[in-house]
């Protein structure tokens, strides 16, 4: 066999060796003499190759064509629609394809719908030709070509219900079960055609990990319906991706509903004596002291408001900053508790300590009373939960009154800057980083203060700024 007859056999082309051949002999003449038969013969197999890829997870938006080897998932209902100055209606199918990388929507129109309908079935493995797109549920191909192919093997396993794990980018009528670990309050926003959106966010955690589940519009009242430690179903999902992980989320077609079974969620931690600035990790372990709420006013005029705790290990112990919605957790002494998705900053006095942002999830694993009980003793709670993960260490009342004298920043840790300083009046303000940027935002516990400085300080840190007040902000010349 011939080099050309090699490559050709390899390109699977749908033209003969002759038609091949001659196609051979025009690209020599147009490069004229640049390249020889077998050189000729390779660039017309990289051209008629144009948009394979090695999986799904590979298909962007922005290809003109993209070809790849998939299993059908699932296939949708037929839907017809009307044409604008056409008498004729449009037919349209959705079917859900999947490879080793990931799924995707491939949407089969007119004939092609019609004929994918009747002789398609899930499990089977069909070669794909089209063009890829943003869709309303996200990435999906808008099918040119599809036939079956038998002789390919696809390691996709083909479930009713999917589990955390399971899920990929792409998938649509996913049906999963969790147990609710958190929830978010409803938010509004406005539309580009002036109506109004709803939307709410909960946590879901089964046996093989946890997954942000956003419900939109009707459904978003869900979220204030449901508790955390409540096992629920959701049905007719559809995964999308945001800031890099991958969401459930949840539309007028599908629901949330409450079940019997009760689904379990084993959080896997990070230990606390392991983490380095600048990751983000999962946290497990009893609450050894729990700061009051601060309030403060951001730089726009917004309202803001943090807690920290203090959290422990059987490896150590770290300060945990609550934001936002998370500051209203119920968490006390002694509970122990999981919190995932935390960001490791570098804290106040060289120490190291976790932000609990918007994406984080804080779940009560139990509280100081249960923890009580189980332990069969008439021990306080936060002591006998602390055992559990550290023996021989210091009862939480010990850990909380260490924490609130750690917290005091030691000698002018209580200094407060003067009510309303005048305009060009020097003044020291010392209180904790609760907007680290520009400007920079301290928290005294009754007042704020901002401060214009060229240092870089931590969320959570404790500082002193010295300097002259100037249009309500504190110029600092020294920040310590």
């Amino acid at each position: 066999m011939s080099e050309i007859e090699a490559i050709y056999e390899d390109l699977e082309a749908d033209v003969s060796l002759e038609e091949f051949r001659e196609a051979v002999e025009e690209k020599v003449e147009q490069m004229g003499g640049l390249a020889d038969e077998e050189t000729a013969a390779m660039l017309l197999a990289h051209e008629a190759d144009g948009g394979e890829v090695e999986g799904i997870a590979d298909v962007e938006p922005g290809m003109e064509e993209a070809k790849f080897v998939a299993k059908v998932v699932s296939i949708g209902e037929l839907r017809t629609f009307e044409r604008d100055g056409e008498d004729e209606d449009g037919r349209v199918v959705n079917i859900e394809v999947a490879d080793e990388t990931g799924s995707i929507r491939a949407a089969f129109w007119d004939d092609h719908a019609a004929a994918a309908v009747d002789e398609l079935e899930a499990g089977q493995v069909l070669r794909i030709k089209g063009r890829p797109k943003e869709g309303f549920s996200g990435l999906e191909i808008s099918v040119d070509e599809a036939e079956p192919d038998a002789d390919e093997e696809v390691d996709v396993q083909l479930t009713d219900t999917y589990t955390i794990e399971q899920l990929s980018l792409g998938l649509s009528d996913v049906d999963l079960r969790g147990v609710v670990l958190e929830t978010d309050s409803l938010r509004t926003f406005d539309r580009d055609d002036g109506s109004e959106g709803r939307v709410a966010n909960l946590t879901l955690g089964d046996p093989t990990g946890r997954v942000r589940v956003t419900l939109w519009d009707d459904r978003a009242d869900l979220a204030e319906e449901l508790s955390p430690g409540e096992s629920v179903e959701v049905v007719d999902g559809y995964v999308r991706d945001r800031d890099g992980q991958l969401e459930l989320h949840v539309g007028d077609r599908g629901a949330v509903e409450g079940i019997e079974e009760g689904i379990e969620y084993v959080p896997e931690s990070t230990p606390i004596e392991g983490v380095e600035i600048g990751e983000t990790v999962d946290l497990a372990g009893v609450v050894r002291s729990a700061d009051p709420k601060r309030t403060f006013d951001r730089d726009d005029g917004s309202e803001g408001q943090v807690r920290n705790l203090r959290i422990q290990d059987a490896t150590g112990d770290i300060r945990v900053a609550l934001w936002g919605e998370k500051a209203d957790v119920d968490i006390g002494p002694g509970d122990e508790v999981a919190v995932g998705d935390v960001e490791i900053q570098d804290g106040w006095q060289d120490d190291v300590e976790a932000s609990a942002g918007w994406r984080s999830t804080i779940t009560v694993l139990e509280s100081e009373a249960e923890s009580a009980a189980e332990a069969g003793d008439d021990r306080d709670g936060a002591e006998a939960g602390l055992d559990a993960f550290a023996d021989g260490e210091s009862s939480s009342s010990d850990g909380a009154s260490s924490d609130r004298a750690d917290d005091s920043g030691g000698e002018g840790g209580g200094d407060a800057a003067p009510d309303d300083p005048a305009d060009g009046e020097e003044v020291e303000f010392t209180g904790v980083v609760v907007q680290a940027g520009d400007p920079i935002v301290l928290d005294d516990g009754e007042t704020t203060m901002s401060v214009e400085a060229d240092a870089n300080v931590g969320l959570g840190e404790e500082v002193t700024a010295r300097g002259i007040v100037r249009d309500g902000r504190l110029e600092a010349a020294d920040l310590f």
